[in-house]
């Protein structure tokens, strides 16, 4: 969607719905090239399962030409169907602007916003106003990410002051959505989020398992981006049951339906993830190929996944009662449409 200066914001607030995944690259089993069948495979099946939007993942170690190969993919393969995400996850400030431009030329709609390993900022000034450049090299949306992992924490306790985001609201237009990660553990920064913004851009959670408590009390119409694939069309099926007082008791049958494999995602992600600050992109692509999606090599640098955390969540769907593929976990590395 092409957006003219101003435009996004209101756009988001009336037509932005439903749930976000999140769509990977795959690449040919001698790692040389993208691998567009696999790539169109698991465009088509998200959205097959009922997503919305899906964030296009950059941090699967894609060049810059194979990348925007991977956007032009997804846009072409998704239509007007699904509102398609760029993750704008680059080493530098010069990289980020790079590949903004060419996402929104190519026909991305939102950027989620990203800041470099080595951005070390030394006040809240520097946070928003490289968040602002960004912002105006584009008129896509803006999704700001407010997360407690950028290494922020010596400028707030929160990790992303809300009065940096304030700021941001205020002075950048394009600014659509708050991506609300912020003063864990406990959800009262998140609480503080959704009340001092939802009247003015969206706020989301991308927790699925914090939904059934924002909905019915902030009103959250959206909610992205996360690795929902695990679950198949359950997080997009729930969150919209969730929606409706009438419903509402059926979206949480489905709730605790989902909760066995659930608590395995956190056990085996919180372990990964500690101490990396980053996420583990391979536990999240062996999730989805356990329900249909393609699987298969990605290159480093990458966490690896190891037998137990693969048996864990093989057996987190089983105990869901939910499909898991029969295939044998050695197929994950090969993908379903190997090249």
């Amino acid at each position: 969607m092409k957006f003219e200066p101003g435009q996004a914001r209101a756009w988001a607030q009336s037509e932005l719905r439903g749930v976000a995944g999140c769509l990977m690259p795959t690449f040919t089993g001698d790692l040389n090239n993208l691998n567009e069948a696999a790539i169109r495979h698991d465009a088509a099946l998200e959205r097959e399962l009922g997503f919305t939007g899906a964030l296009l993942v950059s941090e699967c170690g894609t060049t810059p030409t194979e990348f925007r190969r991977f956007i032009d993919i997804v846009v072409d393969e998704v239509g007007d169907d699904m509102v398609t995400i760029l993750q704008a996850s680059e080493p530098t400030l010069a990289d980020t602007l790079s590949l903004v431009r060419d996402a929104e030329a190519a026909g991305v709609d939102l950027v989620l916003m990203s800041y470099p390993l080595t951005f070390y900022p030394q006040s809240p000034d520097e946070v928003v106003e490289f968040t602002k450049t960004v912002a105006d090299a584009t008129n896509m949306g803006m999704v700001v990410f407010a997360l407690d992992m950028w290494n922020f924490e010596r400028l707030h306790p929160s990790g992303f002051a809300p009065a940096w985001l304030e700021e941001m609201v205020d002075t950048i237009p394009n600014v659509v959505a708050i991506k609300n990660e912020i003063g864990y553990p406990g959800i009262s920064g998140n609480a503080q989020v959704f009340k001092q913004f939802r009247d003015r851009v969206l706020v989301a959670d991308p927790m699925e398992m914090n939904c059934a408590a924002w909905i019915p009390t902030f009103g959250m119409p959206w909610m992205g981006t996360s690795n929902y694939e695990y679950y198949g069309p359950e997080i997009p099926r729930m969150f919209e049951l969730l929606q409706n007082p009438e419903t509402f008791e059926a979206g949480m049958d489905i709730y605790w339906r989902l909760h066995p494999a659930r608590g395995v995602v956190s056990s085996v992600g919180s372990t990964a993830v500690a101490g990396a600050n980053l996420v583990h992109r391979m536990q999240w692509k062996y999730q989805g190929w356990l329900n249909g999606f393609n699987g298969g090599p990605v290159r480093f640098p990458q966490m690896r996944i190891d037998d137990g955390q693969m048996r864990a969540l093989r057996r987190g769907l089983v105990n869901a009662g939910l499909p898991v593929t029969s295939d044998d976990d050695a197929e994950f590395f090969v993908g379903r449409h190997p090249k």
